[in-house]
């Protein structure tokens, strides 16, 4: 039987400067130690515990996540034994964020980074990324993921406390730079000879806060981090799908209505209307059936050239139970000029009256053409015209109505992402009015 590995107990130091008492739960991996009672920094590692630096109380900062906090992050016991804020300067603006060293004595350090609510999860990276570009910016590639260039920046480390398995000092510089993949990002800092490379994974502090059983609630995130996740990504193309399934549905029902409808020719018949004739011009057709259910159309096809004529219409049941009183002008201009051919108005027109129901109909039609440019005309004003009735006709124009209606969502969800994509980049090198963004890639 092979008896459990057992953790170690952290070794007990005291401070140099104060005397109190330090823990060191990295063991041989801690390069540096902060006496949280005095702001000193010291080297466990020489026999006289050699004072690296002190810095001001004044820069003291609370952690979230207090040092000594033991938890199960992702199944792993871990212990929070380091912290540090750093920060850097943006046009004449500082920007700090907070960064949790977790240690277990079997897997090692990984870290946790904190900005405006937004949590990732960092692990130092052995392999190097390989450098390309994407839409003319520098990018890298790492494990087949390719990584936009997102920042570049001098970090400063403004606060020190807990261990680490480094020389930390507060003021030192690293030249930063982060490339993102939401929800990934690469990170290289470079000190002097030295490029080390680091893997974030954006996660939501919910997820910290049940790993450390926390009893403060962390705060919420503000603003969009580099690498966090769009919310509207999935949605985008999940709304641009239902857009073309139920345009596919609407083509579907537009076809099954336009060639189920029966369109049948119920009355035809041609006229000729002068307007000089003296007398009543209204007159009305023979009757006709009207059957089945579904609308009417009137069709009047006239041979209008430059003129117009007005035609007073009704349609009328045969034993007086029912009437469709309308009118409709046809006009029709032609010509040419210096602009070349030119048209206007059509010649014909139609009418739909909707829900007519059946029985035996007739029309009453009273035609009207320009009567004073007819006294004056030659041989007075003539048109030769045609009524058709149909029952039955196809009608589109809710299809079309509702086709637009139709687009709403995706374009609202495509604006909603974009407008997300612009907010997150708006933090970047690339940012609208910035240098890079002006192709300063180097």
């Amino acid at each position: 039987m092979v008896a459990p590995s057992r953790v170690p107990k952290p070794k007990a130091i005291n401070c140099p400067n104060c005397g109190g008492n330090i823990e060191l739960r990295g063991f041989a991996h801690t390069r540096s130690a902060v006496c949280v009672q005095c702001c000193t920094i010291i080297d466990p590692t020489t026999p006289e515990l050699q004072i690296l630096q002190q810095f001001d109380e004044r820069l003291r900062v609370r952690p979230l996540i207090p040092l000594g906090t033991r938890g199960k992050y992702r199944g792993i016991p871990y212990e929070v034994i380091g912290f540090q804020v750093r920060c850097i300067n943006s046009d004449g603006v500082e920007y700090s964020w907070h960064e949790y060293l977790l240690f277990n004595p079997f897997k090692g350090f990984r870290y946790l980074t904190q900005y405006d609510g937004h949590w990732n999860d960092v692990l130092t990276v052995h392999g190097l990324p390989s450098f390309t570009t994407l839409g003319g910016r520098k990018a890298v590639n790492y494990n087949n993921v390719n990584y936009k260039h997102f920042q570049n920046a001098v970090a400063r480390t403004a606060f020190v406390m807990g261990e680490f398995p480094w020389a930390v000092r507060v003021g030192e510089t690293n030249t930063v730079d982060d490339y993102v993949s939401a929800p990934y990002m690469m990170s290289s800092e470079q000190t002097e000879g030295e490029v080390n490379w680091s893997f974030g994974t954006y996660i939501l502090g919910a997820e910290i806060e049940q790993a450390f059983q926390l009893k403060t609630k962390l705060p919420a995130p503000r603003g969009v981090y580099a690498n966090q996740p769009s919310p509207f990504q999935d949605k985008v193309r999940a709304s641009w799908r239902t857009f073309m399934l139920l345009c596919l549905g609407w083509a579907a029902l537009m076809a099954f209505f336009t060639f189920s409808a029966s369109n049948r020719v119920i009355f035809d018949q041609n006229f000729h209307f002068a307007q000089a004739v003296p007398g009543e011009h209204s007159f009305v057709t023979q009757p006709f059936e009207v059957p089945g259910k579904g609308n009417v159309e009137i069709e009047l096809t006239t041979d209008l050239k430059n003129n117009w004529a007005y035609f007073s219409l009704a349609l009328l049941r045969e034993d007086g139970a029912q009437g469709f009183d309308f009118g409709r002008e046809v006009s029709y201009y032609s010509g040419r000029d210096s602009d070349g051919s030119w048209s206007e108005g059509k010649a014909k027109d139609s009418v739909i009256l909707p829900r007519v129901p059946a029985g035996r109909y007739y029309l009453r039609i009273e035609p009207e053409m320009d009567a004073q440019a007819s006294a004056t005309a030659a041989s007075g004003m003539t048109m030769n015209y045609e009524v058709t009735v149909r029952r039955d006709v196809p009608t589109t124009w809710l299809f079309w109505l509702a086709l637009p209606l139709l687009l709403i969502p995706p374009i609202v969800t495509s604006i909603r992402a974009m407008a997300f994509e612009g907010r997150r980049w708006s933090e970047s090198d690339y940012a609208p009015g910035s240098s890079s963004s002006s192709g300063d890639d180097d």
